[in-house]
């Protein structure tokens, strides 16, 4: 069977001449790139993310662990009364099936966007995470949450909402006082 073979494959292939050329174009037909202005693009792109939040390591937490946080400067009735959920809810994000890397861009949009319109009191629902299968992936971005607020200067202090606000799977949030805001306050009390 393999000299019937061999002997066919010879009878096919008997009249090719071998290539005479002897160069060899491996290069892509086209416009050359220009690998200085790729990186310089890359750079741009890079250096216009002003994220700075992180979504490498992260201090795992329980999906049962309370949340909390308080930078110094907070009075205590303040946090107090952001504890017991006494101030109103002026804005609210809820990262229930996000990816962390979804979630790291919500969260610093979100924060960016609450100054913007001088929002003191916020809400972020993230989930307990606790029906994970994946028990190195169990209460994941409330994780982060709790690693970001932290991270994020304009967050002055936050903590696990009240049960009828979402409990452990949301957080409230104090955010700092804009400009705008102070000079409101300080006229305010200029005035009495």
């Amino acid at each position: 069977m393999k000299d019937d073979d061999m002997s066919l494959f010879a009878q096919e292939v008997a009249g090719i001449m071998p290539l005479q050329k002897s160069e060899i174009y491996l290069k892509k037909k086209g416009l050359e790139v220009d690998f200085q202005e790729r990186r310089s693009a890359a750079q741009i792109a890079i250096e216009a993310d002003n994220n700075h939040l992180s979504h490498d390591y992260v201090e795992k937490v329980d999906p049962n662990a309370m949340l909390e946080y308080k930078r110094s400067g907070v009075q205590d009735g303040v946090f107090k009364r952001l504890r017991q959920g006494k101030y109103g809810i002026e804005s609210r994000l809820d990262l229930h099936q996000k990816t962390v890397a979804q979630a790291r861009e919500l969260v610093y949009q979100f924060v960016e966007d609450c100054l913007r319109n001088d929002i003191r009191v916020a809400i972020i629902v993230h989930g307990k995470g606790d029906r994970t299968p994946d028990p190195d992936m169990r209460a994941m971005i409330k994780s982060y949450i709790n690693k970001w607020l932290k991270d994020l200067d304009q967050v002055m202090a936050f903590h696990t909402a009240q049960r009828h606000h979402g409990g452990l799977g949301a957080v409230y949030v104090l955010l700092r006082k804009t400009e705008k805001a102070r000079l409101e306050d300080w006229e305010k009390h200029q005035k009495r």
